[in-house]
């Protein structure tokens, strides 16, 4: 893939900044950078802490051929990408399904995928927030969030960092779209994520909360639980929450 990258010293979201440029044409490969987000959001409406320069605000547009069905794997492709490039810079990080990047189970990267109708057909936003410095993390995140400095003891530049994943994504992207790729990317998930199977957690969903052991994905990537009494759930979106020992089940 060919990436081309915008870069703002502020935005409010380069989620919405991608959306928009998708919906004025622009091809896949797009990405956008921000030194800061004024308004950078998580799943289901959260905010994403984006100081200045304290981490990697991206995002990028992708217009995938693949089946609707499998348009879910992306997250877990960019899930991938994002722990092989955290590899590389000397993290031993994890994977948490769907969307959160862990390193000493702290979260470290948030994904968050969504669409936009354009006119050159659905596209694919892409937004991966890395922690890179957690200096100005607020006090309710100091226990739950790290940040790569923390982990590696150096800092690096957020471009550096989307060097270094745009090379994944592209590694992997390719992979998704090519035979059997679907099936090659929950491997390669698998291969990275403690979360894949037999992990003991807590699932908040809409309307109710499960507990139980996890066991594999679905074909699209849905993550299936295995509840107390031996019937298997499948989660297509929801909050997943390690339990540990001393936990309530």
């Amino acid at each position: 893939m060919n990436f081309t990258i915008l870069r703002f010293d502020t935005l409010e979201s380069t989620n919405t900044e991608a959306a928009n440029q998708a919906r004025a044409g622009a091809d896949e490969g797009l990405c956008i950078l921000a030194r800061q987000q004024t308004a950078g959001r998580g799943r289901h409406g959260r905010t994403w802490i984006s100081e200045r320069d304290s981490g990697l605000y991206f995002s990028l547009i992708l217009r995938p051929k693949l089946d609707a069905e499998f348009l879910p794997l992306i997250t877990l492709m960019s899930g991938i990408a994002v722990y092989d490039a955290l590899e590389e810079l000397g993290l031993k990080p994890d994977i948490k399904w769907v969307n959160d990047v862990l390193a000493r189970e702290k979260k470290i990267c948030g994904i968050l995928a969504e669409t936009a109708e354009t006119s050159k057909g659905l596209a694919i936003i892409v937004g991966i927030g890395v922690n890179i410095t957690s200096s100005n993390f607020p006090d309710e995140l100091a226990g739950i969030a790290t940040s790569i400095k923390t982990e590696i003891g150096r800092s690096i530049k957020p471009d550096e960092m989307a060097e270094v994943l745009t090379r994944f994504i592209s590694y992997f992207y390719d992979i998704l779209r090519g035979e059997n790729g679907p099936n090659e990317i929950r491997k390669e998930w698998q291969r990275r994520s403690s979360y894949f199977s037999g992990k003991s957690v807590r699932v908040v969903l809409e309307n109710e909360t499960i507990t139980g052991v996890t066991d594999g994905l679905e074909p699209n990537g849905s993550l299936r639980v295995r509840t107390r009494d031996g019937t298997v759930l499948t989660v297509q979106a929801g909050d997943v929450q390690r339990l540990r020992a001393t936990d309530n089940q």
